[in-house]
């Protein structure tokens, strides 16, 4: 594949709603392709646990009780992904699913994102780390970490929580990812800012871009997604020339809405070598750095 020098992307600050019907709920989704597409992007990035909307669309009997809805939604992700592939083939992009509930083959709930492309190809990566609500609910760790090669370039997806944690990032990067997604989920102002931090610094330590797809709005009738705060951000090293304050685009607080930027990569490749600062070369000049023994799987995506 050719190295590309730039990477269009567009995120999402998606609302849950409460959709009627699963019709109503593609209906809604073919809306925001659309209009994700509509400003020039090649990838949009939707957030973590957007596929739980879907619970909605199936009554009350499943979308007030938990375990339910993990059942009833892990058992649409077949069809949830295909929808969304056709979506990327009509409009010539690159999809990153909101994530949802998916059985593991030996019968876990995990935490799932797909990656889809414009002819087709699908790549997976599962949420690493749990947080405490997830352990409740009865979702586990799933992997490995990859790296998807595509058309645009070599992405990583960090599953919200997975985003706060600088060795998982650093083991994509090592493997060749120039961008990170990481769909969110948080309820609460403070829960954005730590997925949000988390980001910007994972941006400036490994020179890269990365892009938070947040839910927003309440959905009280979920046990699950019941409150939703968050801003999308596509996040740069701060540095001259490339940006002063890290943030090539952010959105408003909790305004349903897309986020768009073009993310310059030939220039970050150049500020490894070249930037103000060093930080992804002198990583190892860390006192008690160490090679990584996280396992990276190499995905190639046509």
């Amino acid at each position: 594949m050719t190295t590309p020098q730039f990477l269009k992307v567009a995120s999402a600050q998606y609302p849950i709603g409460q959709p009627a019907s699963l019709s109503e709920w593609e209906a809604k989704i073919a809306a925001w392709v659309a209009e994700g597409a509509a400003t020039g992007a090649e990838l949009l990035v939707f957030p973590e646990y957007g596929a739980i909307e879907q619970a909605a669309c199936l009554g009350p009997e499943v979308y007030g009780d938990l375990k339910t809805t993990l059942e009833r939604v892990a058992a649409l992700t077949e069809a949830r992904v295909a929808f969304h592939a056709g979506l990327a083939k009509t409009h010539g992009v690159h999809i990153l699913v909101g994530s949802g509930p998916a059985k593991s083959a030996d019968g876990r709930f995990v935490n799932a994102a797909q990656l889809v492309t414009p002819a087709g190809s699908i790549g997976v990566q599962e949420k690493l780390i749990m947080t405490p609500f997830e352990h409740d609910w009865g979702v586990t760790a799933g992997g490995p970490l990859r790296v998807f090669e595509t058309a645009l370039g070599k992405l990583a997806v960090l599953i919200c929580y997975d985003s706060e944690f600088p060795l998982l990032a650093r083991a994509a990067v090592e493997a060749g990812a120039e961008a990170i997604l990481v769909p969110s989920c948080t309820e609460r102002i403070s829960g954005y800012h730590r997925v949000r931090t988390g980001s910007e610094a994972r941006a400036l330590e490994n020179t890269i871009v990365t892009v938070q797809s947040p839910t927003v709005g309440d959905a009280p009738w979920s046990p699950a997604v019941d409150f939703n705060v968050g801003a999308a951000g596509i996040y740069v090293p701060p540095e001259h020339g490339v940006s002063d304050t890290g943030v090539l685009a952010e959105g408003t607080l909790n305004a349903p809405q897309w986020v768009f930027a073009s993310a310059d990569l030939a220039a970050l490749r150049r500020l490894r070598t070249g930037g103000e600062m060093r930080n992804f070369g002198d990583w190892s000049a860390q006192p008690g750095a160490a090679p990584l023994k996280q396992t990276v799987e190499i995905i190639p995506l046509s």
